[in-house]
């Protein structure tokens, strides 16, 4: 089998109802839309397939995400496993995630996903009170999270992520660790745990909400990382831990710039030193998806200084940093001769640190990692 190695992710866009904080490319649909849509993704991995994408590499690792992909039938989800296992070569033990919502999930469909290849599952929680769910518009309760968490454990999945959200509306440091505490306590094999940004254009930015204010923000993370280190859970990037050998590869694969192609509407790829999206318009996505070079948009290639900056600040969010030596071998120079400035003056304020072969941020530096990043994008 080839060694170049190849990440997919497949967008399904559709939810039961969008949440007041969400900007993703998502919304809800009746069936036939679904349908139709499952059909167009299908012509995609065709088309993409006889265009040549893909040949000769192995997949290591699939993510299905959205928008909520449980909420599809699973006999859809089915075909989309099927063809693509029909297309691509796929690693004899590929990480195959499929993110899904309580409410969503049965007994039968779990079981189904499992028949059919799917090994990890991500389920969306953000927080452990319904007060708090609520608050966020989510619809589903604690109890049904509990009830889908328990199915997909009956159903044989022994790798699943839950998602929590810290800094949300009505939130205090108190409720913040009962929620990581409980879901640590459940047994989880990773736990992503995201703070919450009130991007444009959601109900979320229409508001005046209560927020924890940045003191507390800076707490309720510091709190995150000992409380799950408690449960056994290393934190191995900026929002993500894991027990040992859980870290999702999908995931690490993406900081580290492994290639990736995205299938389904609006999804975006890194390819043969490229990226691009697909469209957006679901109309335009329907009618062309078995024609790649019709639904790509914002086909960038990218120079040496692109794929540096890349490495740089896709790789430092990783809590281990990025690897000096990797990065001559990719590069043909050091990073302190590309970026020596800007290392040496975070270094100097505690924020950056080396660790061997690495450039990691230290905890403090973690709390202000945003504006370092976008260091490495100037010109």
């Amino acid at each position: 089998m080839s060694n170049k190695k190849l990440e997919l992710y497949v967008h399904i866009p559709f939810c039961v109802k969008k949440c007041d904080y969400c900007d993703f490319l998502s919304g809800p649909a009746g069936e036939s839309t679904m349908k139709a849509y499952t059909g167009a993704l299908l012509a995609e991995m065709e088309g993409v397939r006889a265009a040549g994408t893909g040949a000769g590499h192995e997949i290591v690792s699939l993510f299905i995400g959205g928008g909520t992909p449980s909420l599809l039938d699973a006999s859809d989800m089915e075909r989309i496993l099927e063809t693509l296992r029909k297309l691509f070569s796929f690693s004899p033990d590929a990480e195959i995630t499929i993110e899904a919502n309580p409410g969503t999930l049965t007994a039968e469909k779990l079981n189904r996903y499992r028949k059919a290849g799917i090994n990890r599952l991500s389920l969306g929680l953000q927080s452990a009170d319904d007060r708090e769910l609520e608050a966020l518009g989510r619809i589903h309760t604690f109890r049904q999270f509990l009830e889908s968490f328990r199915l997909a454990r009956e159903a044989g999945f022994m790798n699943l992520n839950v998602d929590l959200m810290s800094a949300i509306p009505g939130q205090t440091c108190e409720s913040w660790i009962s929620s990581l505490r409980t879901v640590a306590g459940l047994e989880p094999e990773h736990i992503s745990a995201y703070s919450l940004i009130v991007e444009p254009g959601t109900p979320f930015a229409e508001r005046e909400l209560e927020l924890p204010d940045e003191e507390t923000e800076y707490r309720m993370y510091e709190d995150t990382a000992a409380v799950l280190k408690e449960y056994g859970y290393g934190q191995y990037e900026i929002s993500n831990y894991a027990r040992k050998g859980y870290a999702c590869r999908h995931n690490t694969g993406y900081w580290k710039r492994t290639e990736y192609l995205g299938l389904g509407l609006g999804a975006s790829s890194l390819f043969e030193e490229s990226r691009f999206r697909n469209t957006r318009n679901m109309e335009t996505y329907l009618k062309h998806s078995s024609d790649p070079w019709r639904i790509r948009r914002e086909h960038t290639p990218l120079t040496v200084k692109d794929r540096q900056e890349e490495f740089m600040f896709l790789g430092l969010r990783m809590t281990a940093g990025i690897s000096r030596a990797e990065f001559r071998r990719s590069f043909g120079k050091s990073p302190e001769e590309i970026y020596g400035e800007v290392l040496e003056k975070y270094r100097k304020m505690g924020f950056l640190e080396q660790n061997g072969d690495f450039w990691r941020f230290t905890r403090k530096g973690i709390h202000v990692s945003n504006h370092i990043l976008a260091e490495f994008l100037q010109d």
